[in-house]
């Protein structure tokens, strides 16, 4: 039997509901459809303004590789374009393949992941299919979704926070066999049991995004944010900001989202956003955001909005944005930034920063708690997802342009398992009482 056939008798069986039991029976297939970047097209993008994610991003059979015993075999029903996947598509800021290489000198397990390719993508739900022989909590059949923090339990660091831990990477974007394809590899202790009521496609768009909004708003090692506070949240719509203006709106908190559109603005006050800000309205001209007076004029719009400035700045749009975000915090306020998707060298007045004695907290990614917290809110119908759009697997390299070139709102997905869209739901009383308006909000 090709190993081909073999992925579709297991997928098969995966799709109609088989029990573990039988999973167990069906062989692993020796290869398996997956979305990868080539070690080979490194440097295909030098010189050019336009490194256009399709022409680097292809889908094909890769190995399947062997299990470690910490580790699951998940048959991926569905999974999620992050911008950590444009990164590695662009070969920025570095190749992902140095992450490979260096993993590959810490022992055989390393190895499996130096290879001339790289499965990309840190999203994922599906079913467990293999289980590992050091693993006891999970068991095929599982139904779960993937927490992209990749930590290893023997590093000390991992035990006052997993982010802490010397050695903790970012699964699918550090790692190789990740979410696009039909199968992944993930460690025993980045699973999360799936939320019931959730298409695969909703449950595969949510947790790299809403458990990094959630370190960086709610969890112990963030901005720590509390009832009232008002809470600046650049990119409202986007796949970070749409969770962070439900985390701030839950948690008693008053968010101001910033857009680019009126459309984009409609859409964040349906999602519950009262306070919203088109920076296309602020007449900043060509420098936009960097504009001098930029700062100056958030705040203005700020304070009609709210009477006040914000406690927290909810920052990962980087070298556009970081000085204004410096600037419109209150005194004593924080600004807690994950990223720099529009530069990482930032320039900021450090008068306003000192004098005003406001803080800067850096946050990465997300612990194994974090992930389950935001999960468990996920599946009381608490946090909802912002699923815009969805591809087919051989539709991955499309999805990524679609994220790279910011022609969405909300998340991107991609079927990889799952033969249609609504697949997967288990809970649909549940759904029902949530009601289909919240739950395709983005999709409307």
């Amino acid at each position: 039997m090709s190993p081909s056939v073999q992925s579709h008798e297991l997928l098969d069986a995966v799709r109609s509901g088989a029990t573990g039991p039988e999973l167990q029976d069906i062989d692993l297939p020796g290869s398996f459809r997956a979305a990868y970047t080539l070690k080979n097209e490194v440097g295909i993008f030098d010189g050019q303004a336009d490194k256009d994610v399709r022409r680097s991003l292809h889908v094909g059979e890769v190995d399947m590789p062997e299990l470690a015993p910490d580790e699951c075999v998940v048959a991926v029903m569905a999974a999620a374009i992050n911008f950590n996947t444009v990164w590695s598509a662009i070969f920025e800021p570095i190749p992902t393949f140095a992450f490979l290489e260096k993993f590959g000198r810490q022992g055989w397990h390393g190895a499996r992941h130096d290879l001339p390719y790289h499965v990309l993508g840190s999203d994922a739900a599906g079913v467990v299919v293999r289980t590992g022989s050091g693993v006891k909590r999970w068991k095929a059949g599982d139904k779960v979704v993937v927490s992209p923090s990749y930590v290893d339990e023997e590093d000390h660091g991992s035990y006052d926070d997993g982010m802490m831990s010397e050695t903790q990477l970012a699964w699918g974007f550090e790692t190789n066999f990740g979410a696009l394809g039909e199968y992944c590899i993930v460690k025993a202790n980045q699973l999360v049991h799936k939320p019931a009521h959730l298409s695969w496609e909703e449950a595969g768009s949510n947790t790299l995004c809403a458990a990094t909004a959630y370190r960086m708003l709610v969890g112990s090692h963030g901005a720590r944010m509390k009832q009232g506070d008002v809470v600046l949240v650049w990119g409202a719509s986007g796949g970070l900001g749409s969770y962070a203006t439900q985390l701030v709106k839950n948690g008693g908190g008053i968010p101001v989202g910033v857009v680019s559109s009126a459309e984009k603005a409609e859409l964040v006050r349906a999602q519950g956003c009262e306070h919203v800000i088109n920076r296309s309205e602020l007449d900043l001209g060509e420098q936009g955001l960097r504009h001098p007076k930029a700062g100056r004029m958030l705040g203005e719009a700020i304070r009609r909005l709210v009477g006040e400035d914000p406690g927290i700045v909810f920052e990962y749009l980087g070298r556009e944005t970081f000085g204004a975000s410096v600037y419109v915090a209150k005194r004593g306020g924080k600004i807690v930034t994950c990223g720099s998707s529009t530069g990482y060298k930032h320039e900021y007045d450090n008068r306003f920063l000192w004098m005003r004695l406001k803080s800067i907290i850096g946050s990465h990614g997300f612990n194994y708690h974090e992930a389950v917290e935001v999960n468990r809110l996920i599946g009381l119908g608490m946090i909802h997802p912002t699923l815009s759009a969805v591809f087919p697997l051989d539709g991955a390299a499309e999805a990524t342009r679609a994220v790279q070139t910011n022609q969405h709102t909300g998340k991107v997905a991609v079927l990889c398992g799952a033969t249609a869209e609504g697949q997967g739901v288990d809970d649909p009383a549940m759904r029902e009482r949530i009601g289909e308006d919240k739950l395709n909000l983005y999709r409307s």
